[in-house]
């Protein structure tokens, strides 16, 4: 309450008795001149993509790679049809397009090296993880924060057998079970699904089908230590091209780091004019 306000209130009790007059408070001084308006003037969205661009790139060069172009915007219509319908499941190795990308997905889950969640992080490369639950149950978490950084959680089955060498129940327990352990610790039901070694029949195809999967994701390049094993004649990366590589390190990659491997792959994708785009955007 203003000072003048106060001590006028307070008079008023003193003399209240003897007064037959009313006691109003002083009123309290006017404003002085408000500041002149000055117009907000919203930050250029351009200038913050531009910043985001330029510490992505820096971000290239500090692990040693020449930044790949930013991949185009994802169609407005996906190319392939998943089967949700009741259809049979699709079963594919490339995404049918003319752009000159490609896609990263990471099985398994053996190696939990945190270095490549900084490196993931730091150069903005989308790619899917096919886990089996069997190789990431001693450390859920680490996937998760792949997971945050927007990267797809999709199934791999829970202990990762020949699928073609069980029968019908047995692949379904192993496909519906992922399902559900992978929706427990994610929050969602993974919609794709690729068999351990690549190795399906129609019975995998029906049990991925009453489990909810809508695609079987094979590849068409493997990554090894260094270098790309294409299954393709020529030796090249050709659009659309799903690339296998694992969540392995030194012990399984005789000493080479996952991050080092994953420099190599991106070494080898902008070499041939590549760069990655997200799965999920396409299919």
């Amino acid at each position: 309450m203003n000072w003048r306000i106060r001590r006028a209130i307070l008079a008023c009790a003193l003399v209240a008795a003897a007064s037959a007059t009313g006691c109003t408070a002083e009123p309290s001084a006017a404003p002085g001149p408000s500041a002149p308006n000055r117009p907000v003037v919203p930050p250029d969205p351009a200038d913050g993509a531009a910043a985001d661009r330029a510490a992505v790139e820096a971000a290239y060069r500090k692990w040693g790679i020449e930044p790949l172009a930013v991949p185009p915007a994802p169609p407005a219509t996906k190319p392939v049809r998943p089967g949700a319908d009741g259809s049979r499941v699709p079963v594919i190795s490339e995404i049918p397009t003319e752009e000159k990308i490609v896609f990263l997905t990471f099985d398994d889950g053996a190696e939990k090296d945190p270095r490549f969640v900084t490196m993931m992080r730091e150069l903005d490369i989308p790619f899917t993880m096919f886990l089996t639950d069997a190789a990431i149950r001693s450390d859920y978490g680490y996937f998760k924060r792949l997971q945050t950084l927007g990267n797809g959680v999709q199934n791999h089955t829970l202990t990762h057998p020949n699928l073609r060498a069980l029968d019908a129940a047995a692949q379904k327990r192993e496909i519906c079970g992922q399902q559900s352990e992978l929706k427990d610790h994610y929050g969602t039901v993974p919609r794709l699904f690729r068999p351990p070694y690549g190795n399906w029949n129609e019975d995998t195809r029906a049990a991925a089908a009453s489990c909810g999967v809508e695609a079987i994701v094979l590849w068409r390049e493997s990554m090894q230590i260094t270098n790309m094993r294409y299954q393709l004649p020529g030796g090249k990366l050709r659009p659309g091209d799903i690339i296998l590589a694992h969540f392995r390190g030194p012990s399984e990659l005789k000493g080479t780091t996952m991050t080092e491997m994953t420099a190599h792959l991106l070494r080898h994708i902008r070499e041939q004019g590549f760069t990655v785009a997200r799965l999920e955007d396409y299919l």
